[in-house]
């Protein structure tokens, strides 16, 4: 007898070699076809390879899954999948108190417990595991049992462990196993003996699974209310690549990027390398500089530029930032943040470049900030950012992160001609007298001037240019005077984007203002709180520099604003500043998203902060 549930938080983890990002990703793409909503984390470490077995090189890979709306991966698991004492030791703490574990026996011997710095040598031996429900199963050896006729190495055949693992997970929460099939024959093409491996390996868990049905529970979990649409899964990294593309067809423009691969922002390079013939122009440089100072050359031509990177990548680039900014020339940013600082954490979160993007430069050097929420809203952000750039003739930088990179989500394939019209830019037009490259339209926008354009001659640089006609200056009234003018020319892309919009009531006692991939958290916390009669509602911002004019007077309808932000309190130091709120903030740098239940204990003490102050 099947019980049904409305969701499930299931954990992959093992050895960095033993494919938990691949299981974890089909067990999230077989659910997500099957018609649930889904939310995913990948958490994995840094290094190339951590010692076998150890606890420094455990991979691990969160899904939820769920018959209603998904908004986060969710906080404590409700199933683990430990491939190894290492992958138990680490992950044991964050399971739910009664949570099944899947454990795999083989890997539990002495040698096992030892590597994974256990002082026991048995699973009887740990004490907390009393408050489990355990499902012994024995997936390395079956997998090299039931691959004894397939003409692979013995190595070989034991990493097809992970099928097996993941066979096992379709039959307990009734997943198709034949769309993983279908994956597997379309991957390994060609390839006869990995065909046969790794499907009979997902066959064989899913058969012990049915062995060992009289003693274990079997699940299931009906189809969530999504919008109606096709839908396809998605993650970060490549709904930006996608929506640059779509911003370079939507402006009648080539699309081009220079970048240098760096943690976790690699994939989008990768991903717009496969795109040649939509016009994508994709090149590797050999560091950070050349990769930003080719898109700028790019831009400089005529095209849609683009350069990605992560935090540390950002420090290199700031200097050529700089000269986008003066050049007054489109490109687009893509700042997919990491823990630092330095090196600092590569394959983990963090919220902590906003005042490099905002300050990290030298001189008066403004420029449009962006921001996505989640991996479904990648997609229109990146659009969004290269249509500002465009019309604003300025850099933007859209920061992602990590958690938004990595993590996967079902995704609306949008209405491209409805959803995503046609971007207006504004190229110079002859007019038979002497060409100022510098004169400006009322939005303070200067004219792109396509290099080889007869009668449109023009020198740029990154020395300062004169106000009228755009020749170097070094007037000090002039230079003063160009310093208001880009200033004020960000500030006026106020007036081409949204007002900011509020969830919940639009006055009340507690504002919480979030931005980034805080987002799910977040508002899964607020709703919780307003479920329970609370005053609080939600502005999560996606528009940071500028924020939405309407951002100021929202505030003042509210008695205390919260910040949280995975760093120091960043965006809260720019809050203040600009509206003297008096903010508070809830800070968290430990290169891990919030959990829903932590915010709804910190947005409940300030809660009854102010209840008691009203007594």
């Amino acid at each position: 007898m099947k019980t049904t549930l409305e969701h499930i938080i299931i954990l992959f983890s093992g050895d960095s070699g033993d494919g938990m990002q691949l299981t974890g990703t089909q067990f999230s793409d077989t659910s997500a076809r099957m018609g649930n909503d889904i939310a995913t984390f990948p958490d994995y470490p840094s290094e190339i390879r951590a010692p076998s077995g150890s606890v420094f090189g455990v991979s691990g890979f969160q899904v939820h899954i769920g018959a209603k709306e998904i908004y986060t991966p969710g906080d404590q698991p409700d199933v683990l999948v430990a491939m190894n004492p290492a992958a138990l030791k680490v992950k044991l703490p964050l399971l739910k108190k009664g949570a099944t574990i899947i454990i795999n026996d083989d890997a539990f011997d002495r040698s096992g417990f030892k590597k994974a710095g256990y002082e026991v040598t048995s699973l009887e031996a740990i004490g907390e595991l009393r408050n489990y429900k355990l499902i012994h199963a024995p997936i390395t050896s079956q997998t090299e049992r039931a691959l004894e006729t397939i003409d692979l190495d013995n190595k070989s055949k034991r990493r097809c462990k992970n099928f097996y693992a993941l066979g096992l997970c379709y039959f307990i929460f009734s997943r198709d196993p034949n769309l993983t099939k279908a994956w597997i024959r379309e991957k390994f093409e060609g390839k006869d003996a990995l065909v046969s491996a790794n499907i009979a390996a997902l066959e064989a868990g899913y058969h012990f699974g049915e062995t060992i049905e009289a003693s274990i529970a079997i699940y299931q979990i009906p189809e969530a209310p999504l919008e109606k649409g096709t839908y396809r899964q998605i993650n970060g990294n490549t709904g930006i690549a996608w929506g640059l593309m779509q911003a370079a067809e939507a402006s009648g423009l080539d699309l081009f990027i220079g970048s240098y691969p760096i943690t976790p922002a690699t994939d989008i390079l990768q991903e717009l390398s496969k795109h040649g013939g939509f016009g994508v122009r994709t090149f590797q440089a050999e560091d950070e500089i050349a990769a930003i100072c080719a898109a700028i050359g790019a831009s400089f031509s005529g095209a849609l530029a683009a350069t990605t990177t992560s935090g540390p990548g950002l420090a290199l680039k700031s200097e050529a930032l700089n000269l986008a900014v003066m050049l007054e020339l489109p490109l687009v940013v893509i700042n997919v943040q990491r823990g630092g600082p330095s090196t600092g954490l590569p394959t983990k979160t963090e919220q902590a470049d906003l005042l490099q993007v905002f300050y990290g430069r030298n001189g008066e050097s403004p420029l449009i900030v962006l921001a996505a929420s989640r991996p479904g809203d990648t997609f229109a952000m990146a659009y969004e950012a290269a249509r500002l750039s465009l019309q604003h003739m300025t850099p933007v930088v859209l920061l992602s992160d990590g958690f938004i990179a990595n993590g996967s989500e079902p995704w609306r394939i949008p209405n491209l001609t409805q959803e995503y019209r046609h971007i207006p830019i504004n190229l110079a037009q002859t007019s038979g007298e002497g060409f100022k490259a510098y004169s400006r339209n009322l939005q303070l926008v200067r004219p792109w001037a396509i290099p080889g354009t007869e009668g449109m001659q023009h020198r740029i640089g990154g020395l300062e240019k004169d106000f009228e006609t755009g020749d170097v200056s070094y007037d000090p009234e002039n230079h003063e005077k160009m310093v208001e003018v880009r200033a004020k020319k960000v500030s006026l892309v106020a007036s081409n984007i949204p007002e900011q919009r509020v969830e919940g009531k639009a006055h009340g006692q507690l504002l919480v203002i979030s931005w980034g991939g805080t987002y799910g958290a977040v508002r899964t916390a607020v709703k919780r709180l307003q479920a329970q009669g609370h005053g609080i509602s939600l502005a999560h911002l996606t528009y940071l520099n500028p924020f939405p004019k309407n951002l100021g007077p929202l505030i003042t309808n509210f008695k205390q604003v919260l910040i949280p932000e995975l760093n120091k309190g960043q965006l809260l130091r720019i809050i203040n500043a600009q509206f003297h709120c008096k903010a508070k903030g809830y800070h968290k740098v430990q290169g891990q998203p919030f959990t829903i239940s932590e915010l709804i204990s910190a947005f409940g003490k300030e809660l009854k902060l102010m209840e008691h102050a009203k007594q």
